[in-house]
C-alpha cells in the first residue's frame, strides 16, 4: 500500500511538471475574434504614414523637370573625396498623410497606390513640363516574420511587391514545429492593427487578397503541439530527474521498512 502511494506521487509530479501549456508559448493570444479580422483588400500596395518614397520627374525638356528632382549629400567615408555622395531626396509621408513636394507643396498621398500617385503628379507637374515621367519607388518596404520559422527576423524589401510565400522563403520556411494552418498576419488598417488567420496547407491561400503583404506586416507563425511538449520537457527535465531519484530513494527506505 505505501509502495502504491509513493509509486502514485511520482507520477503526479511528472504529470505536473511536464504539462505543456500553449499559453506560455503563443504570441498574440487575444487578438480580437471578429472587429479585428481584416477585410478582403486590393492587392496592390498603398501608401501609409512612415513610407519612405523617393520620386524621381523626367521631362524632354531636363530643365523643366530640375526643379521637381531634390537632392542631397551623404557624408563621405573617403577622406580624400570629402565632399560626400549625392543622392535624391526622399520624402517622408508624415502622421497626416502628407508629403512636402518641390514646387506643387504640401500632398496628401496616404491611402493611394503607386498608379495614383503617379497619375496625379503626372497631372500637376504637367502644368510646368510638358509630358513627365514620374517614377517612385517606397524605400523603406519591409516585413516582420517571427515564431517557428527558421531565420526569424526583419526583411527590407527592394521592390514593392512580395507574396506571402517569398516572405517565408526569405526566412528559410516554417521549422518542423511550425503549425502551417494557422499563421496569423498583423496588418496596420486606417491607424489600427487588423489580424487575420491564414492557412498554408489549402491552394486557397495563393488565390486570398492577403496573399501579397503590405509593408510593416508581421507575420507569426505558431508551434505546434509537438514544439509545446518538447519545450515543456526540455524546461523541466532537470527537476523531473531530481524528484524521481528523491522519490525513488524514499520509496527505496519504504519497501525496506
Amino acid at each position: 500500500m505505501k509502495t502504491n502511494i509513493v509509486i502514485l506521487s511520482i507520477l503526479s509530479i511528472i504529470m505536473a511538471t511536464s504539462c505543456a501549456s500553449r499559453k506560455d508559448l503563443i504570441y498574440f493570444q487575444d487578438e480580437p475574434l471578429t472587429d479585428g479580422y481584416i477585410d478582403s483588400t486590393a492587392e496592390q500596395l498603398i501608401y501609409k504614414p512612415d513610407d519612405i518614397l523617393t520620386i524621381i520627374v523626367s521631362a524632354a525638356d531636363p530643365l523643366a523637370a530640375k526643379p521637381f528632382n531634390l537632392t542631397t549629400f551623404t557624408e563621405s567615408v573617403d577622406p580624400i573625396n570629402a565632399n560626400g555622395r549625392e543622392r535624391m531626396q526622399n520624402y517622408l509621408i508624415d502622421y497626416n498623410g502628407n508629403i512636402e513636394f518641390p514646387v506643387l507643396g504640401t500632398l496628401h498621398i496616404a491611402g493611394m497606390t503607386r498608379i495614383e500617385l503617379t497619375e496625379m503628379l503626372k497631372e500637376k507637374i504637367s502644368e510646368y513640363a510638358k509630358d513627365p515621367i514620374v517614377n517612385i519607388r517606397l524605400v523603406n518596404f519591409k516585413v516582420t516574420i517571427i515564431g517557428e520559422v527558421n531565420r526569424p527576423g526583419t526583411y527590407t524589401i527592394e521592390n514593392e511587391r512580395l507574396s506571402l510565400t517569398e516572405a517565408l522563403g526569405l526566412a528559410s520556411d516554417l521549422t518542423i514545429y511550425g503549425l502551417r494552418k494557422n499563421l496569423l498576419l498583423i496588418r496596420e488598417v486606417d491607424g489600427k492593427k487588423k489580424f487575420a488567420k491564414i492557412d498554408l496547407t489549402s491552394v486557397n491561400s495563393i488565390s486570398s487578397p492577403l496573399y501579397y503583404l503590405q509593408q510593416n506586416d508581421v507575420i507569426v507563425v505558431e508551434p505546434n503541439n509537438a514544439k509545446i511538449r518538447s519545450s515543456s520537457y526540455n524546461q523541466n527535465n532537470s527537476v523531473l530527474i531530481a524528484a524521481i531519484g528523491t522519490l525513488t530513494t524514499i520509496a527505496a527506505v519504504f519497501l525496506i521498512k
